[in-house]
């Protein structure tokens, strides 16, 4: 497979971006968008991007390992390396390395992720709290098979496709049997939304990998939440689609997300309406040492549960 180049304007903002959307697709045919910090991994003369996440996040793996077609959206600039505007759009085919490797986490992944995160806190306390977090990082790797960059931030015109075209838009989606409007409290879930600064809506294209798109949330009605979509990117008629809002400060202190699935549907006159089905978020402490107690915690039950519920047994099988 020849590798697929992307522009020097789209390697800035692989390399300076501190957070990305990550998308990937769920066995009902929708679409889960998520934050995570990529730390500039990527490899042009291969043409793959990267990030890692801990073990512990095993839903997560599961939904990759099953199917790994998935998309990265670098559209966030504040507190990182880059600061022009844009909206890089990468879809691929992502691998899972589900063994931690402790060298390339000591000597490659450990350096890299200083430029954005800071130094490690080190010592007798700290590698034991931080182990799960840190020693049980794994690697996922994507092959990419299309870029499409706008060099506006909220992709508004034509954009530049590099690797596979464009495919045409998606056919609308069959209803989910418990029906298509909203299972949550739509004003609810508009102000928290709307207390967080970046909103990222995905769903699965015509070719099966996520796409996503920027969006701006407007007043909530008895049928969802009005979204503002750039034109002529997401197709008319219904399907499922996931929408993640989120906010963060330096060195990822005070990461706040609101991640939802539902039913999107955009009319033939281009207005979008959201369903939200379900809703799920958090907010991480804003100083960096409570973050890091937060951090070591959660990656411990993260992972005890993983073992427990068999999941980790799934997930080497699968690999197998």
């Amino acid at each position: 497979m020849v590798p697929t180049p992307w522009p020097d304007e789209v390697d800035r903002l692989i390399d300076g971006d501190l957070t990305a959307g990550l998308a990937y697709v769920t066995p009902a045919g929708g679409s889960v968008v998520t934050a995570v910090a990529p730390i500039g991994l990527r490899d042009r003369d291969r043409g793959t991007v990267g990030f890692t996440t801990s073990l512990g996040l095993s839903k997560k793996l599961e939904r990759i390992q099953r199917d790994p077609r998935v998309a990265l959206a670098y559209h966030a600039r504040e507190h990182g390396l880059a600061d022009e505007p844009g909206f890089a759009l990468i879809q691929g085919d992502a691998s899972v390395t589900l063994e931690p490797d402790e060298r390339y986490l000591e000597e490659e992944l450990g350096p890299r992720a200083e430029r954005y995160v800071g130094k490690p806190r080190r010592g007798f306390f700290w590698d034991r709290w931080l182990r799960e977090y840190y020693a049980d990082r794994v690697a996922v790797e994507v092959t990419v098979r299309r870029v499409t960059f706008w060099p506006d931030t909220d992709c508004g015109g034509q954009p530049r496709v590099d690797g596979e075209p464009t495919p045409v838009a998606a056919d609308p989606q069959s209803e989910p049997k418990g029906g298509t409007g909203p299972r949550v409290d739509v004003p609810r879930a508009v102000r928290r939304a709307l207390k967080l600064p970046h909103r990222l809506l995905a769903f699965r294209g015509a070719d099966g990998y996520p796409v996503q798109v920027p969006v701006r949330i407007g007043e909530p009605e008895a049928g969802g939440i009005v979204l503002e979509v750039p034109p002529g990117v997401v197709p008319p008629g219904g399907r499922r689609a996931g929408l993640l809002s989120h906010g963060y400060g330096p060195q990822l202190t005070g990461l706040a997300t609101r991640q939802f699935t539902g039913w999107l549907t955009l009319d033939e006159s281009g207005r979008a309406l959201y369903a939200p089905h379900t809703e799920q978020g958090f907010r991480a402490p804003g100083n960096k040492t409570l973050l890091l107690l937060a951090n070591g915690l959660l990656a411990k039950r993260g992972l005890r549960k993983a073992e427990r519920s068999g999941a980790m047994e799934r997930l080497r099988s699968g690999a197998a």
